[in-house]
């Protein structure tokens, strides 16, 4: 049985939780740009990502610049991102 292909908002997902995870805190913040331009995105794709998963309740917003997930978004993750 072959997987479903994640789409752009997971894999932005799963970048922010390797990010914050390095960090030593899955939720901890993480420059949103810093996270769209490792999983290759531009800055205006980006920022729509970031837009989408806020209204979702995936992920908040502290500032302009920084982002964390959700104890939702940490979930999601966790359950349907990580094998």
């Amino acid at each position: 049985m072959s997987q479903r292909k994640t789409s752009k908002e997971e894999h932005y997902l799963l970048k922010l939780y390797e990010l914050a995870s390095a960090k030593g805190d899955p939720k901890g913040q993480v420059d949103r740009h810093v996270v769209g331009e490792a999983i290759g995105e531009h800055t205006k794709a980006t920022d729509n990502i970031v837009q989408l998963l806020t209204k979702n309740n995936l992920t908040k917003k502290e500032g302009d610049i920084m982002i964390h997930l959700t104890d939702f978004g940490l979930k999601y993750v966790k359950e349907n991102l990580i094998s």
